[in-house]
């Protein structure tokens, strides 16, 4: 009698599944992977979130731990008893917050372990800290295999957290081109009424609404423009989607610069590619970033993208070629190269085909 052969089952350690782009990724892996590859589950050491609603494949179990916050004794005890329930081939955590989960899954009998580095800390952009770094050299020998999303964050853990090179390889995340395409014709009716018009350039950007990603400086900028050249109301406008714990400063930044009606602040969207249709220019003022999705996103809509330069964003745009990069927090310098494309369309139509062109090369999960 043949022994009948489990799939193998993969369980994901993550801090919570919210909005962001470490979660986006978890979603479209768990989507797209072949049936019968593996079978996965999720663990939230915080708490489930918006995120878990998009999983389409059937049979993934989702359970959430609960941390409370700082420092909670209780959370090996948990975490352990969750994994020896569900019993894994492989667990898989990602980023900083989830790290210590590798801890008890070293002492799973036959596990391979995984951790992924998506970005770092808001409170350690740079990587420098030195007992966020001693954390992970303690924890450095459980490791089997690190996954970095950027060259960036690869030599970064080479060289500061000391991982061996044949234990680090780097996958950039890819991005759905049947999903996300360029706009053909008019945008898409989707905002408030008389806020867009045909004749209106729109500058914007998706993401979670949180203090590293920086909206706050976008919205200067946006403002400096206006300040610059009042006719600018009548023409500009900048669309910001995400939600977050920075939304209710963000929507009190825009007031109290009186600039209500130049801006939108649509909030969490289930129709990001018909919200990308809408812009004119991508900006990406994040004070940090690993590899970012929805730059991908915007370059596959064959938008011109101006990102801070940090991270892994140089990886993704060539300055002047595909879009510009600038420093971060700087929001002179970001308003600077908006209103270089703001009054060109021509470099628009450029720049957003040669995002268009590299995005079709390198980075197509469909082919």
């Amino acid at each position: 009698m043949t022994a009948v052969v489990e799939t193998p089952l993969v369980v994901h350690v993550i801090h919570s599944f919210g909005m962001g782009g470490l979660e986006n990724g978890l979603v479209n892996i768990i989507n797209r992977m072949p049936d019968g590859r593996y079978r996965h589950a999720i663990v939230c050491l915080a708490e489930s979130g918006a995120f878990e609603n998009r999983i389409e494949r059937p049979g993934v179990q989702i359970i959430s731990l609960h941390r409370q916050p700082g420092h909670d004794s209780t959370l090996y005890w948990k975490l352990w008893k969750a994994l020896r329930g569900l019993r894994p081939d492989i667990v898989h955590t990602r980023n900083l917050s989830a790290l210590e989960g590798q801890i008890p899954a070293f002492f799973l009998p036959g596990v391979r372990t995984v951790h992924g580095v998506h970005g770092r800390d808001v409170f350690d952009l740079d990587g420098v800290n030195r007992k966020y770094n001693l954390l992970r050299k303690l924890i450095r020998p459980l490791v089997g295999r690190y996954i970095a999303v950027s060259n960036d964050l690869k030599h970064w853990l080479r060289e500061k957290v000391g991982v061996p090179e044949k234990r680090v390889i780097q996958i950039y995340n890819g991005v759905d081109q049947i999903r996300f395409t360029p706009r053909s014709g008019e945008r898409p009716d989707l905002a408030p009424a008389g806020f867009l018009g045909k004749e209106r350039v729109v500058a914007g950007t998706v993401g979670r609404l949180a203090a590293v990603k920086d909206q706050a400086n976008l919205i200067q900028a946006f403002n400096l423009l206006l300040s610059r050249h009042p006719e600018n109301r009548d023409h500009l406008r900048l669309i910001i989607t995400g939600d977050g714990p920075e939304r209710g400063r963000l929507e009190k930044l825009v007031e109290d610069l009186q600039i209500q009606e130049c801006v939108w602040i649509t909030g969490d969207r289930n129709d990001i590619p018909d919200i990308l249709k809408l812009f004119d220019i991508f900006v990406l003022p994040s004070l940090g970033e690993g590899i970012s999705n929805t730059i991908l996103e915007a370059m596959a809509t064959g938008l011109p993208i101006i990102a801070t330069h940090v991270g892994g964003n140089p990886e993704l745009v060539e300055e002047g070629v595909n879009g510009h990069l600038v420093p971060r927090g700087n929001h002179e310098a970001l308003a600077e190269s908006m209103e270089k494309l703001i009054h060109s369309s021509s470099s628009r139509k450029t720049m957003g085909e040669a995002s268009l062109e590299r995005v079709r090369a390198e980075f197509d999960w469909n082919k």
